[in-house]
């Protein structure tokens, strides 16, 4: 008769189902019903409240979740994409103090050209998505590049002196 694993060693390694409450590195995301060792998730999901047990009731609520999760995902992506086009179109000026050879003292980021968009074009832009190889340190025109997924696009700024 061959010994079951772990048996012997004073443990045991059974499997529970739990249901994640936030993303959890290498094991799943929110709202995932998951199998994990029952100690890892009694002894630290479940205490820290990253898990709950997947009762017949938490895994319907959590199915609904991420059903939430997923069409509120697929509407961003299409506001997102109008959001670029309408940006395609647009004029966006950002004003900063520079020095008489178009130096800028502070740079513009993402920070700073989301609040533009914002502002100028009623768009609410995610710094997240502004995808700029570097800051801007001097006057100009620029080609801002964005994405986010599988959507890509560009828009242009003009950085211009106070």
């Amino acid at each position: 008769m061959a010994l079951a694993e772990g048996a012997g060693l004073g443990y045991h390694t059974s499997i529970m189902k739990v249901i994640l409450q936030r993303d959890v590195k290498g094991l799943g995301r929110q709202h995932e019903a998951v199998e994990t060792r029952d100690g890892y998730a009694l002894n630290h999901l479940i205490p820290k409240k990253f898990a709950i047990h997947a009762t017949p009731v938490a895994t319907k609520a959590a199915e609904r979740e991420l059903a939430k999760v997923v069409s509120r995902k697929e509407l961003d992506v299409k506001l997102l994409a109008e959001n670029i086009a309408t940006l395609a179109e647009a004029h966006i000026t950002i004003a900063k103090k520079a020095n008489e050879k178009g130096h800028l003292y502070d740079a513009v980021g993402a920070p700073e050209i989301s609040h533009a968009v914002k502002e100028q074009v009623s768009v609410d832009l995610p710094e997240g998505v502004i995808k700029l190889e570097k800051p801007i340190k001097e006057l100009g025109t620029y080609r801002v590049p964005v994405a986010s997924g599988g959507i890509f696009g560009e828009f242009s700024i003009e950085v211009v002196g106070e």
